[in-house]
């Protein structure tokens, strides 16, 4: 003979689906909450988003690209020329630049250009020979600065249209919030950040 198979009931059914669908909304508020704790610790001890406002430093980066930096990078390394950073520039504001003057170093401007120690930089990298760096409020056509122990001195690419330490000055490490990593939005420009190393005329 053929066991007769038992029917569920009506409460057993339900149940049945209300415990599926009770399983299936905790796995997911747990998924979120995962991933809302990665992403907290991501933000805070790994990279650091920016948005590029402005034109200061195009050509190389764009107005309303969307970056982000790396956090813990310069917890091992010291920041070196060509790297672009972002920093805090005031208490509401981070900026983007690139770091052509090191510790320790002597910078001027000699017939728009960038010299360190009194030796031009060879800045073909990343931008254009006939790009003239014109002097500002903290560092003049014709003069020179030293640039203080953990202080950096920054300029943005687009150097017409760049307030950047030639007017405010040098800028400190701790002030330096990461190391542009990646570009990762419009999605179209997505790429990795490169940082060419610069050398002096005679290197």
């Amino acid at each position: 003979m053929y066991e007769k198979k038992e029917r569920k009931g009506p409460y057993e059914f339900f149940s049945q689906i209300f415990a599926s669908i009770t399983q299936f909304v905790f796995n997911t508020i747990e998924a979120v909450v995962i991933a809302l704790a990665l992403s907290i610790i991501f933000y805070l001890f790994i990279a650091t988003p920016h948005e590029v406002v402005g034109r200061s430093m195009l050509p190389n980066f764009q107005n309303g690209e969307y970056l982000i930096g790396n956090k813990i990078g310069y917890k091992f390394t010291e920041p070196r020329r060509g790297d672009v950073v972002i920093f805090e520039y005031n208490e509401h504001t981070d900026y983007i630049k690139r770091i052509v003057g090191l510790p320790g170093e002597e910078i001027s401007l000699q017939n728009g250009k960038v010299h360190i120690n009194n030796q031009l930089l060879d800045e073909s990298a990343y931008l254009d020979d006939s790009v003239l760096t014109l002097g500002g409020d903290a560092l003049q056509e014709g003069t020179s600065i030293h640039i203080p122990e953990q202080q950096y001195f920054v300029v943005g690419d687009n150097r017409p249209n760049s307030s950047d330490s030639r007017d405010f000055g040098t800028i400190s490490k701790e002030k330096i919030k990461g190391k542009a990593w990646l570009v990762y939005f419009p999605f179209s420009d997505f790429r990795l950040v490169t940082h060419p190393d610069i050398l002096l005329n005679n290197e």
